[in-house]
């Protein structure tokens, strides 16, 4: 924490800017938000600098404003890696459906291989892991001509069963935002039928769905011993996207403890 106040204060020396300077800009960075947390006094931007005192959100933001700094740069120095954010996530299990807000950033990395052993057939079944020569960091801007943004990501609530075994809990899917229309045909198996990802009142959902009239009908999977769950439409629930991709973990320890509490 104090090397982090003494990487602001050579910042701020080097703009030339004099606490009084620090001070002004901010009551007018606060004065614009309506909110007088975002001032920084002199009293506190000498803490902050000298004693190791950390800033709050606010403080933060108005100094990396005043100073030109990058929010997530400056809070890196703090200890707090923005980019770590998808990853601590999944430490925490969520026993609701929802979407994912999280979004990676340009300038982050992601472990990846980087080198193959020959002789992989993209046709065939294998175990990817022991093809693997080399892993190292590639940026994430080098997956850019993949065009992730242009898809939504749910991730299945450990207690939602509603598609198991098709789409188990816990599993994270891939939306396609375009596809919102309720298609009432053109599948020949459970398999082929489209599954929506849906907000309602309280949550999220994911299911078959039928469009009788203005009720939109959430039809869960035989074996989830789930039943059916009606809504008005569109007011009650929206559409947000068709599944395209599933994600799901083959580990029966969730079946197992589903088993155990029945």
């Amino acid at each position: 924490m104090q090397e982090a106040g003494q990487k602001l204060k050579r910042i701020r020396e080097r703009l030339d800017l004099k606490f009084r300077d620090v001070e002004n800009a901010s009551s007018r960075i606060a004065e614009a938000r309506q909110n007088d947390e975002f001032e920084v006094g002199l009293s506190r931007l000498a803490d902050i600098e000298n004693k190791g005192t950390t800033p709050s959100i606010y403080r933060l933001y108005s100094l990396c404003a005043i100073y030109r700094l990058d929010l997530r740069e400056a809070l890196a120095w703090y200890g707090v890696s923005a980019d770590q954010l998808p990853g601590d996530a999944r430490l925490v299990e969520v026993p609701a459906t929802h979407l994912i807000r999280l979004s990676a950033q340009d300038q982050a990395e992601v472990q990846a291989p980087v080198a193959l052993g020959p002789g992989i057939d993209p046709a065939k079944t294998d175990f990817l892991s022991r093809m693997i020569e080399r892993w190292g960091t590639l940026p994430l801007a080098l997956l850019k001509g993949l065009d992730l943004r242009e898809f939504l990501y749910g991730l299945i609530g450990t207690d939602d069963w509603f598609m198991h075994p098709i789409v188990p809990p816990g599993s994270l899917v891939v939306i396609d935002g375009s596809r919102r229309r309720i298609a009432d045909n053109g599948w020949s198996n459970e398999f082929d039928r489209p599954i929506y990802f849906l907000e309602h009142r309280a949550g999220y959902a994911c299911a078959w769905c039928d469009l009788c009239g203005e009720r939109l009908v959430l039809q869960p999977h035989p074996s989830s011993q789930c039943k059916p769950q009606v809504f008005a439409f569109p007011s009650e629930i929206e559409v947000i996207g068709q599944v395209t991709k599933v994600a799901m973990s083959l580990e029966p320890a969730a079946r197992r403890r589903r088993s155990a509490s029945t």
